[in-house]
């Protein structure tokens, strides 16, 4: 099967790391702890004398602290979202910026919920999507709010034409500052989480969270600013475009998430501003409709961008998702087939790990026999994952290959420690 991705490689100037075989002394179910990873060579073959794997399901993940560096953005971002509220409660006063919220969560919530789905192979750390939203909601806000005022004042007093200025704000102002200030973000993420940025998925999940953040608190000012024909706004903003904002900014997401499995490490410098400037021009076309439809009073223009721009690339949007996540599927497929080669995996486990559906019946059937046993499914089905992954930086020569054999290592123990925990958890799996 074809995974739609770079195959093993056989050049000399790109010597992937083979999986590492299990250890000949292996008992019960499941292999022991992984050895070196050796380097230059195929993988060893399935040994097809080792015990043989029962039709199950095991499991496992790790989690981590937080360090110095995640928590003081936290507090950054925090206190970023708390300015970002208090300029929404100060352009429309207490009463309708508790009515904008409410409302503004609608939106939001569906976002969310769109971009969790997106991520569901291997999903980004709370942490960060946490430090993505904020930095929406407040960081982006702020900067934007303040350089759109200034740019809006500056242009006013030159011309002295306040529709001048709407319109040169909002055309022209407002999509630079905007996607600069969000594209700023998803760019400190890639720069500084690396680790967290493994494809476009990734872009796109953390780009998505940025712009859901900088819409909430957008969404709260012009919904208390409209309270009384607040139906009419919340379906224009909440119901037609929830994702305009999610449209604009993952251009840069797909730019970054292009550059994270480019095997030149600048390619970020040339590939960002290319996503910058298509997030611009995209949210400069829709302002423009909007504004037009203003100021010609024909609200023709703005549906007509919709119809024939925004509902396309919506729907595009849609194509793209579902197309990520069938390469991610294949992907991992193809990965941990050569770690099964060298015995790490039955092929059930893989068709397993493989397929979101498989991994849900997985999950509900090992919650029948207990928490523990559940748990150790989530960590293994997490494993598995960040294994074939981590496989799949090393082929695409993006790797740091002195580190690899240590992070594949570990994983691999991890995994044989899962099937472990599994086993300890759900004795009658085994007929015991």
């Amino acid at each position: 099967m074809s995974s739609g991705y770079p195959g093993p490689s056989s050049s000399p100037s790109n010597p992937y790391p083979a999986p590492s075989r299990p250890p000949a002394d292996r008992s019960g179910y499941g292999h022991g702890p992984a050895g070196a990873s050796p380097y230059g060579h195929s993988p060893a073959p399935y040994d097809r004398q080792a015990p043989v794997q029962p039709p199950i399901w095991h499991g496992g993940q790790r989690s981590a602290g937080l360090g110095t560096g995640t928590i003081v953005a936290l507090c950054v971002v925090g206190f970023a979202g708390l300015w970002g509220l208090w300029i929404a409660l100060s352009q429309v006063g207490p009463a309708p910026a508790a009515i904008g919220f409410l409302a503004a969560l609608i939106p939001l919530a569906v976002v969310l919920a769109a971009v969790m789905w997106l991520d569901r192979w291997e999903p980004e750390p709370k942490v960060m999507l946490l430090i993505a939203l904020l930095w929406g909601a407040g960081v982006s806000v702020v900067l934007s709010f303040y350089g759109n005022t200034a740019v809006s004042m500056a242009v006013y007093e030159a011309t002295g034409d306040p529709n001048q200025a709407n319109i040169i704000g909002a055309v022209v102002s407002a999509p630079v500052l905007e996607e600069t200030t969000k594209g700023l973000g998803v760019l400190l993420i890639f720069l500084l989480r690396r680790k967290y940025f493994d494809g476009v998925v990734d872009g796109i999940v953390y780009a998505a969270v940025v712009a859901a953040g900088f819409a909430f608190t957008e969404n709260i000012i012009y919904f208390g600013r409209a309270v009384e024909i607040l139906p009419s706004i919340f379906f224009t903003r909440g119901v037609m475009s929830p994702f305009a904002h999610i449209l604009f900014t993952a251009c840069i997401g797909i730019a970054l998430g292009i550059a994270s499995r480019h095997r030149n490490a600048a390619a970020v410098w040339w590939l960002f501003p290319v996503g910058l400037l298509g997030a611009m021009a995209l949210h400069a076309l829709w302002n423009a409709s909007a504004s037009l439809g203003q100021v010609t009073g024909n609200e023709n223009t703005f549906f007509l961008v919709y119809g024939l721009v925004q509902i396309p690339l919506f729907v595009a949007a849609i194509v793209l998702a579902f197309w990520l996540r069938r390469q991610e599927s294949a992907a991992i497929r193809a990965r941990l087939t050569e770690y099964a080669g060298a015995g790490w995996f039955a092929p059930h486990e893989i068709e397993m790990v493989a397929s979101l559906r498989t991994r849900a019946q997985a999950r509900a059937w090992a919650a029948r026999m207990g928490p523990n046993a559940a748990a150790a499914m989530k960590r293994f089905q997490k494993d598995a994952t960040s294994l074939a992954y981590l496989r799949q930086r090393a082929i695409s020569g993006r790797a740091d290959l002195r580190t690899h054999g240590s992070g594949e290592a570990e994983l691999l123990a991890s995994l044989s420690a899962d099937r472990q925990a599994f086993q300890a958890a759900a004795p009658q799996a085994f007929g015991r």
